[in-house]
């Protein structure tokens, strides 16, 4: 037996169906094995509750018990857990949910899809075009969701990403900019936020300018920590590589050689949302972020997002991400909570 994963791309597991609901699977590493399987097998014990299968592992191999449906996904599980491995990377238990939901496609958890739609909610496996890599870590999709976001963003000059909480609208988006930045791709990363929260004024708050704008700006200051070291973000902000800013900011800028972020983009009017996207320069990629179903502007003011959502709907160039409650990655909770609210936000 080869103790070391092989360079090549060939599938890591190699698998020997004994019936139609057991597969026995092997890795090629011992190693990277102990990785994916998890400090005292909690890996392992995740997707067992996910797909309702049974894992037995001798060594390097695992038998798969289950329905033939659940096992073919563990096995593609195992299979995406051993190449994260592979790359180097470490597995938590948000690597297993989110490979879990790869190949599954659009199923929430704890459901079976109709069986007249399997075929169209599978999605392929991860590829390089999926892949972002910043300073800090590879990021790649947790959900069909973000995949599709992945590949608009790579792809298109402006996306908007529209969804609930905890699908990673926002995070992709500046790991993205940060990527292209690192790459040498743009000069520069700005990020906005309209300064409107929960009916507060910031007049009221305390502190000078910077002190009141920056709790709006704090979501977008750990999305950028997470993929630098702190030394080189606080660097190249005040370089003003990475500039933070609250949309007022925006007003009479062209934005030119840059990767544009607008967060929270469901607390725009329609003018202001008009006044940011008309910012766009040469050499510059906008996406656009926000969840429709949270929207703090006055009663009977409308988002400046549901808006340009309708306007533009077709534009050349202008590509849209729905997300849904299937591509929380957040805590399972979370999603439960997002299809119990639906549109019901308690106006």
């Amino acid at each position: 037996m080869n103790m070391h994963a092989k360079a090549s791309s060939a599938p890591a597991l190699s698998g020997k169906a004994s019936d139609n609901r057991k597969k026995v699977v092997e890795f090629e590493d011992n190693r990277l094995a102990a990785v994916v399987f998890g400090q005292h097998d909690r890996n392992l014990a995740r997707i067992e509750q996910r797909l309702g299968v049974v894992l037995i592992n001798r060594g390097n191999r695992i038998a798969i018990e289950g329905s033939p449906e659940s096992t073919k996904v563990a096995r593609e599980v195992l299979n995406d857990l051993y190449e994260m491995a592979r790359d180097g990377r470490s597995i938590d238990i948000g690597d297993v949910d989110g490979a879990v939901r790869m190949a599954e496609g659009l199923r929430p958890e704890g459901t079976e899809p109709p069986a007249s739609n399997r075929p169209t909610q599978m999605m392929p496996r991860v590829d390089s075009d999926m892949k972002i890599t910043t300073r800090n870590r590879v990021i790649m999709p947790r959900t069909p969701g973000q995949a599709d976001y992945i590949r608009k963003l790579s792809k298109n000059d402006m996306v908007f990403g529209v969804g609930p909480a905890g699908t990673g609208k926002t995070y992709l988006a500046v790991a993205m900019a940060v990527a292209r930045m690192l790459a040498g791709e743009i000069d520069r990363i700005i990020l906005s936020r309209p300064a409107v929260e929960a009916g507060e004024n910031l007049g009221f708050l305390p502190g000078d300018l910077k002190d009141k704008v920056d709790p709006y700006l704090r979501p977008l200051y750990d999305a950028l920590y997470d993929m630098m070291p702190a030394e080189q973000v606080e660097k190249r902000i005040a370089s003003n590589q990475i500039e933070i800013a609250p949309l007022a900011y925006m007003r009479g800028r062209t934005l030119s050689n840059a990767y544009v972020i607008l967060d929270e983009a469901q607390n725009t009017t329609p003018m202001q949302m008009k006044m940011f996207l008309t910012r766009f320069g040469e050499n510059s990629r906008m996406a656009v972020c926000g969840d429709i179903s949270q929207v703090d502007l006055p009663k009977n003011t409308r988002s400046g997002l549901a808006h340009a959502l309708d306007v533009l709907d077709g534009i050349q160039g202008i590509a849209v991400t729905r997300f849904t409650g299937a591509d929380v990655v957040r805590h399972p909770l979370v999603g439960r909570i997002v299809d119990a609210y639906g549109d019901d936000d308690g106006r």
